[in-house]
């Protein structure tokens, strides 16, 4: 008998304490589940559930990395684009200044004084051709991190870049090229033949000022100096097309992203109320478990009898 009372004495307390082991990390669970948000504590807590959120978390990684591109490239392209609204205003100038030149009242003296002008419009464009994006590299040069033009010992300028500009992808399969090179806009056609924007304006700043230009001179400057601008205002039109795309991307990410966010709280975020009161419902039954087995444990045969 004492072998036996000793085995069920001892298979009670085992169970008892097994029970009372299992309520505790019940409560557990939902306390952290109450301060985490998070419905899983563990993958083995709902397994589906579980590889459908490292899925998500994947998705919001690669999300990450697309919109610091993007960003990356909207910045370039508005820096592109704010350059050729400055190209443009140069470019306006210029054509103010010559239609003075091409005025027959105009004597020598007064062209070479704006020819002095033309030639410091001139400089700004270079300087302007020669603009750094935000990470320091060529904004018009293409690839390339040093200056899009070099001068030589005359003042000549040399597009000293690459072919093309480089492409950022932007998530979804899609990419956008960063901006302009300097030929695509400073290089135009004009009287038939293809006309650099930076030559010409050194060219007539120096007939103007030598007195070898005139009313000719000034005339044929101008019809160059307006298909000039319309090469840059096409290039402004390219570079806003390619903001409007970004912009459209940028939409169709965010809406992916709130849909994300909403089916990763779908299945794996926890109900606070829920939550709260499956807290208060298993902390009672472990009161009531800890009070009915301190109780019990206490009994013997002799409490009986007596």
């Amino acid at each position: 008998m004492s072998t036996i009372f000793g085995t069920s004495t001892a298979a009670f307390f085992e169970r008892s304490l097994m029970d009372l082991t299992a309520l505790r990390k019940q409560a557990e669970d939902t306390q952290a589940e109450m301060s985490t948000g998070q419905r899983l504590q563990r993958s083995s807590d709902d397994p589906v559930a579980a590889s459908r959120l490292r899925q998500l978390a994947r998705a919001g990684v690669f999300d990450d990395i697309d919109t610091a591109a993007t960003n990356r490239a909207t910045t370039d392209l508005t820096l592109t684009d704010t350059a050729l609204s400055q190209f443009a205003s140069i470019v306006t100038r210029l054509q103010e200044l010559t239609t003075q030149a091409a005025n027959s009242t105009v004597n020598d003296s007064q062209r070479a004084g704006i020819g002095e002008e033309i030639a410091q419009l001139r400089g700004s464009l270079v300087a302007l051709a020669n603009s750094r994006d935000g990470n320091g590299n060529a904004l018009f040069g293409g690839e390339s991190a040093a200056d899009a033009y070099t001068l030589d010992a005359s003042g000549n300028a040399t597009y000293a870049g690459t072919s093309a500009a480089g492409t950022i992808s932007i998530g979804g399969g899609q990419s956008v090229a960063r901006g302009v090179t300097g030929p695509e806009f400073l290089q135009f056609q004009s009287g038939g033949g293809t006309v650099d924007l930076l030559a010409m304006t050194k060219a007539l700043a120096d007939d103007l000022k030598s007195g070898a230009g005139g009313v000719a001179t000034a005339n044929a400057a101008l019809t160059a100096l307006g298909d000039g601008l319309n090469a840059i205002t096409t290039a402004q039109t390219v570079v806003g097309s390619r903001l409007n795309w970004i912009d459209l991307n940028t939409e169709r990410r965010t809406t992916l992203s709130e849909m994300r966010t909403t089916e990763q709280t779908e299945v794996g975020g926890a109900d606070l109320t829920e939550s709260i009161a499956r807290l208060q419902n298993t902390m009672l039954v472990l009161q009531a478990s800890q009070a009915s087995f301190a109780k019990l444990a206490n009994l013997s045969l002799f409490s009986v009898l007596n």
